[in-house]
């Protein structure tokens, strides 16, 4: 009879994402996670396969996260539509959260998107990661242009205006901001590229 498992899968999945986006995937080991979930290499074998399955299972847990809060951010009545893309960008100064009660960690590049940093290492190299990455990406996009199109029909957004373009705009520069605040650039700073992005929406002529 298999033992039951006697940890939190939640925290060492949250454990393990912390380790590979401050690390990358290069970077971590299993002993790296073992570390930093206080599992032994038996205990993530056997629950999660191998490194490639614990990276698999930290992505899942965050993409599931982060379209959740995409869509709910961003959703709402047309005559908020310009605020919620205002906070969009701004939300993205701090990062991107570890877990839903957990901040980003200590240093920005911790709080950088984990797709975008996994996009960035592995390309089109592998399958599985490239598929999801898009996926979430294009659910994120799709909420950002839905709320476009709100401002659009409450008259704060030129209705000429290619929604999409403008989401893929917004997002590009909402994960650029990670680049931007892994060098160490203060959240001042990231707060001016947010609000200049802002400014810069194409309003009703």
């Amino acid at each position: 009879m298999a033992r039951p498992r006697s940890f939190d899968r939640d925290y060492v999945v949250h454990a393990a994402e912390r380790q590979f986006r401050t690390a990358g995937y290069a970077g971590t080991s299993v002993d790296d996670i073992g570390v930093a979930t206080g599992l032994g290499r038996g205990s993530l074998y056997a629950a999660f396969g191998d490194k490639h399955g614990m990276l698999l299972q930290a992505l899942e847990g965050y993409f599931t996260r982060l379209e959740r809060t995409a869509v709910e951010a961003l959703s709402g009545p047309d005559d908020g539509a310009l605020e919620r893309l205002h906070a969009f960008l701004l939300a993205s100064v701090d990062g991107v959260p570890l877990a839903d009660d957990v901040p980003p960690a200590e240093g920005r590049a911790t709080g950088a998107c984990f797709a975008g940093k996994m996009a960035l290492e592995f390309g089109a190299s592998d399958p599985e990661v490239e598929r999801r990455v898009k996926a979430s990406f294009a659910v994120v996009e799709t909420s950002v242009a839905e709320c476009v199109r709100a401002a659009q029909r409450s008259g704060d957004v030129d209705p000429e205006a290619d929604p999409d373009d403008l989401a893929w705009l917004l997002l590009t520069i909402a994960r650029g901001m990670d680049v931007v605040g892994a060098t160490g650039q203060n959240s001042r700073r990231l707060t001016s590229i947010a609000e200049t992005a802002f400014a810069c929406l194409p309003r009703r002529p």
